[in-house]
């Protein structure tokens, strides 16, 4: 069983930044491809970001290309969404997620991973 659990959520401004962590535990994390999805109040969850089992490959939806970066350290078992430039309409609760398939790459379908994380939110004032 692998259990996750996201930090580094806030309340900032327009253009600040933040940086989201996810800690992982009960499992090989380097195993693992990981993504970051998001959902807003009254929409359906979306795909962020993902990244393969070695950090070689990475995704971005485009919304957040070019503003966020996804990271991992395999030793400390930690992933890390990077999100600047941020903008009202990337308020939403920020969850991590664990692909636990042996895949090589990152994953974008919420219905590819296997363990998901509670969540942190991330508010965006204008």
């Amino acid at each position: 069983q692998v259990q996750l659990v996201e930090s580094g959520g806030g309340l900032v401004q327009a253009g600040d930044s933040l940086r989201l962590s996810c800690a992982a535990s009960g499992g090989t994390f380097s195993n693992y491809a990981m993504g970051w999805f998001r959902q807003a109040s009254g929409k359906e969850r979306e795909f962020v970001a993902a990244i393969s089992r070695s950090g070689g490959t990475t995704g971005y939806a485009d919304s957040v290309k070019g503003r966020f970066t996804n990271s991992r350290d395999n030793a400390k078992n930690t992933l890390y969404l990077q999100l600047n430039i941020l903008k009202p309409e990337d308020t939403a609760v920020y969850y991590c997620a664990a692909d636990c398939s042996y895949g090589q790459g990152a994953p974008r379908r919420s219905y590819d991973y296997d363990y998901w994380g509670r969540g942190t939110q991330v508010t965006v004032s204008s």
